[in-house]
This record gives structure tokens, sequence and C-alpha cells, in this order.
């Protein structure tokens, strides 16, 4: 029988089958807002947010060469530098720059990696919580 639209090949058939079943194990980036993953982070933690909390995690040293503030500044209005790279990088907080924390593959991406720079780990999901609280509370 002669492959038709309606009748593909079992070729095609069998890469259709395997790209969907990709596309249900692999998720891709969700977009979100920051209060979305904000909910999300005081649900794994299993306690509301303290955004005075945040603030300090940001500020403080645990144990490395770097705090948060390093790169993004005491206060994360305005643009930041890396403190090793010296490249460029946008204000922190969403009311400055709404592009921030509306992706939640890149929020987990960043928080994994700066972590691990500033803190030598992962950071809890309070820990993300009471930063992005804090984050969240910086107005114009």
């Amino acid at each position: 029988m002669k492959p038709s639209p309606l009748h593909p090949s079992p070729f095609k058939a069998l890469l259709v089958c395997a790209a969907l079943a990709c596309a249900a194990i692999v998720p891709a980036a969700r977009a979100a807002t920051p209060a979305e993953q904000l909910a999300g982070y005081t649900a794994q933690a299993g306690a509301p947010a303290v955004p005075a909390r945040g603030q300090q995690f940001f500020n403080t040293r645990h144990g490395r060469e770097w705090s948060c503030a390093s790169c993004h500044g005491a206060l994360p209005t305005q643009a930041g530098k890396h403190a090793s790279t010296g490249k460029s990088i946008g204000a922190l907080a969403p009311a400055f720059n709404p592009e921030r924390f509306t992706d939640t593959a890149k929020t987990e991406k960043w928080f994994r990696r700066n972590c691990n720079d500033v803190a030598g780990r992962e950071c809890t999901a309070a820990e993300k919580a009471d930063v992005l609280s804090w984050l969240l509370a910086l107005k114009r």
C-alpha cells in the first residue's frame, strides 16, 4: 500500500509517536508570573515567605566569596555587573525588569547556578520564597 496523508508510512507513524512521547516526557518551559512562582516556592516550603529574611539572605555571604548583592547590588532595582566577568546584568526586581521570574525553567536554572556560587549548594524552597518575596516588595 502506498503511503498517503491518511495512511502514513510505518516509519512516519513511528516518528510521530516518538515525538509525542518525547513531548510528554520533557517538560517545556512554562511561562508564569513572579507571584505564581512565589506561591509555588511557599507551598514547597510549607511556610509563608518572609521578605526581611530574603533581603538578609541576598546581602549576606554564605561561606563563599560572593553574596547575591555582589553582582546584583544591595538594592537590585538597577542593572548589576557580574563580579568576575564584568558582564552587565539587568535589574533583578520584577517591578524594574518585567521579564524577571516569568519562566519557571529559567528561574530554576538561575537559582541553581547562583545559589551554588553564593552558598555552595542549591537553595531551599524557603530561601527562594524569601528572596523572591523581598524582590516583589521592591516597588517603583
